[in-house]
């Protein structure tokens, strides 16, 4: 199925992560019914092999548990809500549960589960072959971890059960990895060339100023303060012939910046916002 390529492309970052709790089966569902390009996510191994959408190294922040990821099953995260803090911060507060049997309400039930329930990374990739469109994927790797290079092997392998190691011949992959580790992006570029990398950076390093990537790393991925102060930067990596993905970008005057700059994706919580102000809603 093929889908109008754009110039600049709307990735959701931890799905419409503004909308609904971060890494959600919700978030995501949200991002593509609101028109994304791409879905935004962060990959943990759990303790019994398990890809996990989790961002923190600890679930402290974003569930009712407590510990590190690699140290948890899968078990021990499905028993965890991991929505309720969203709430908590000032979202409305998800319906108390009863015996009422009432379709709607079983129904509201299920949506409330979607929105409090740990995600793996096989349920997100079933939920894009399931959106009846193309949807991207961003991926990144989590490091340092206690699993090393056995979370770009997980991660290949799940790809490739999706058919989603190799880009279709002709076609954009729709899978990209991404991180702020260059030995992560190695691990894929060796295992999976034809599936395209981004480095992540919260800072220039030194060794990039001039607008080179990491060795097979095509896209850079600068954060919205290194655009902001150093706007020349995107000209000096896109004339190195790199494409640039820039994050986390959520305020109209930085959308603006990236558009007059020629970025090629955004990444924000905000994407029917993003998309609203691009003239594609």
């Amino acid at each position: 199925m093929t889908q109008e390529r754009h110039l600049l492309d709307v990735v959701a970052h931890r799905g419409a992560s503004e909308d609904a709790p971060e890494h959600t089966l919700a978030a995501y569902r949200k991002a593509i019914e609101d028109g994304a390009d791409a879905l935004e996510c962060d990959v943990r191994l759990t303790a019994d092999g398990h890809l996990v959408c989790v961002h923190d190294r600890r679930v402290n922040r974003t569930s009712n548990g407590r510990g590190a990821v690699s140290t948890l099953e899968l078990a021990d995260l499905a028993a965890l809500d991991f929505g309720s803090w969203k709430a908590a911060a000032g979202e409305p507060e998800a319906p108390d549960r009863d015996t009422d049997p009432d379709p709607a309400r079983v129904s509201g039930l299920a949506a409330d589960r979607e929105s409090t329930s740990v995600l793996t990374l096989e349920r997100l990739l079933e939920l894009v072959a399931d959106s009846g469109r193309r949807v991207e994927l961003a991926i990144e790797t989590k490091h340092p971890t206690r699993w090393a290079g056995q979370v770009e092997e997980r991660l290949l392998a799940l790809l490739d059960r999706f058919g989603l190691a190799e880009p279709p011949p002709d076609e954009p992959s729709p899978v990209r990895v991404m991180s702020f580790s260059a030995r992560s992006l190695h691990r894929v570029r060796a295992a999976a060339p034809a599936l395209p990398t981004v480095y992540l950076m919260q800072f220039i390093n030194p060794r990039y100023r001039d607008g080179r990537l990491p060795q097979g790393v095509g896209i850079a991925g600068p954060s919205i303060r290194i655009v902001r102060n150093n706007p020349d930067y995107v000209t000096r990596l896109r004339r190195a012939g790199n494409a640039v993905h820039v994050w986390t970008v959520n305020e109209p005057e930085d959308v603006e910046l990236c558009v007059r700059l020629g970025v090629d994706a955004i990444i924000t919580n905000r994407p029917k916002a993003v998309l609203t102000q691009l003239g594609r809603k």
